[in-house]
C-alpha cells in the first residue's frame, strides 16, 4: 500500500493523463501522414473518441475506408495505404488487370481531394458503416498472406497472422457482428492447415493429399465454435472451411454439402471465382464428368482470363478422367499464368508425370 493513499492516486491520474495525451497525439500523426499520401494539405484529425477502437492499425483501416468511396475504392486503397500490399497484388486479389487498378487508386484519391473528404477517427456510432469495408480489406490481407500472388514464397506467414491479430480485435469490439466472427473462424481454419500445406522442400501440398495430423487442431476447434448460424458470405465460407476440416480424411469430406453452400454464396456474392469453387465441389460431389461442364461454360464466358486455377481445374479434371494429352494442355496454359515458385513447380510436376 502507497503511504499516502491521496497522493498515489494523484500521480497515478496525471500519469494516465499523460499516457492519453500523448497517445491522442500520436494518432493524430498517423492519420495526418495517411492523409498526406493522397491530399497535399491533410487537415488535423478531430479528436474524437480514442477509445472507440483499441488498436491503431485498425483504427486508422476504419478511417480510411470511408462510407463516401465505392466499396471496391475504399478496400484498394486502404490494402495500398496501410496494410503494405503493391498496385500489381491487390489488382490480382480483384481480379483485374495493374492498370485499371491503378485507375481505380488514382480515382479514389482524386475523390478524397475533390471532395475534401476529412481523414478523422470515426466515433463508435459510425463504425457500422464503415465495417463492411474493414471486413473486406482483413479478408483480403489475409489471403495474400495465406497464397501470396507472386514470388518465391506461397506463404507469407507474418501478413496472414496480422490480419487475424486484427479480426480479433474487431470481434472483440464488435460481439454482436456475426460476419467478423465468420471471417475470423475462416481464416483460423485455413490457418491451421498452414503448416501442412508445403513439404520439406517448399512445395506445395493439394487439400486432398495433405497430412492432417499435422493440422492444428486446437485451432480448428476454436474456429468451429465460432462459425456463426448466420448466413452471410464469410460465415458460409467459415462453415465450408470447416467442414474440410473436420473430415478425418479427405474421403470422409462431405462434398454435397459443400456444394450445396457454394450455390448459397453464389447467389449472396455472384462471382465467377465462386462458381469455379462451386465446380470442384461439384465434380468431387458427381463425378469430374458434370464439374467439367460447369468449368467449360465457365470457361465460355470468358470470366478469369488471368486465373491460372481455372485452367489449372480444368487440367485436374481431365486428368481424373483420363484424359491425359488434353489435360497438359491445360497444365500448360496454367502454368503461363501462374506467377509463384512454388505454383509453377507443381505445375510442372503434373505435366511430367502425364507425359
Amino acid at each position: 500500500m502507497p503511504r499516502s493513499t491521496a497522493a498515489w492516486l494523484t500521480t497515478a491520474a496525471r500519469n494516465r493523463a499523460v499516457d492519453r495525451i500523448r497517445r491522442r497525439a500520436a494518432e493524430s500523426n498517423r492519420v495526418r501522414a495517411v492523409a498526406l499520401t493522397i491530399n497535399d494539405e491533410a487537415a488535423p484529425a478531430r479528436e474524437e473518441d480514442e477509445d472507440s477502437v483499441p488498436d491503431d492499425r485498425l483504427r486508422l483501416m476504419f478511417t480510411c475506408c470511408h462510407p463516401a468511396l465505392p466499396i471496391e475504392a475504399r478496400v484498394a486503397l486502404t490494402l495500398r495505404t496501410l496494410a503494405g500490399l503493391t498496385t500489381p497484388e491487390i489488382a490480382r486479389a480483384f481480379l483485374v488487370d495493374e492498370k485499371t487498378m491503378a485507375q481505380r487508386i488514382v480515382r479514389a484519391k482524386r475523390k478524397i481531394r475533390n471532395a475534401g473528404i476529412p481523414y478523422r477517427v470515426p466515433p463508435e456510432h459510425l463504425l457500422p458503416e464503415r465495417t463492411t469495408g474493414v471486413l473486406g480489406v482483413l479478408y483480403l490481407m489475409f489471403n495474400e498472406g495465406y497464397s501470396a500472388s507472386t514470388g518465391a514464397d506461397l506463404i507469407r506467414q507474418s501478413l496472414s497472422a496480422e490480419a487475424i491479430r486484427l479480426a480479433r480485435v474487431l470481434v472483440q469490439l464488435m460481439p454482436d457482428e456475426p460476419e467478423a466472427r465468420g471471417l475470423l473462424a475462416l481464416m483460423l481454419l485455413h490457418d491451421a492447415r498452414r503448416v501442412a500445406r508445403l513439404d520439406a522442400n517448399g512445395d506445395l501440398v493439394t487439400l486432398e493429399d495433405q497430412d492432417r495430423s499435422r493440422w492444428n487442431r486446437a485451432t480448428i476447434d476454436e474456429a468451429v465454435r465460432l462459425v456463426p448460424r448466420h448466413r452471410g458470405p464469410y460465415a458460409i465460407q467459415a462453415a465450408i472451411a470447416a467442414l474440410h476440416a473436420t473430415a478425418p480424411h479427405a474421403a470422409d469430406t462431405d462434398w454435397p454439402r459443400i456444394a450445396s453452400l457454394y450455390g448459397e454464396l453464389a447467389t449472396l456474392v455472384p462471382s465467377p471465382v465462386v462458381e469455379l469453387n462451386r465446380a470442384v465441389a461439384v465434380a468431387m460431389a458427381d463425378g469430374p464428368e458434370v464439374g467439367l461442364r460447369l468449368i467449360d461454360r465457365l470457361a465460355g464466358t470468358g470470366a478469369l482470363p488471368s486465373y491460372h486455377l481455372l485452367p489449372a481445374t480444368r487440367a485436374d479434371l481431365l486428368r481424373r478422367l483420363g484424359r491425359s494429352a488434353e489435360a497438359v494442355v491445360a497444365y500448360r496454359e496454367a502454368l503461363a499464368l501462374a506467377s509463384t515458385d512454388a505454383e509453377r513447380r507443381f505445375l510442372q510436376r503434373r505435366i511430367e508425370s502425364l507425359e
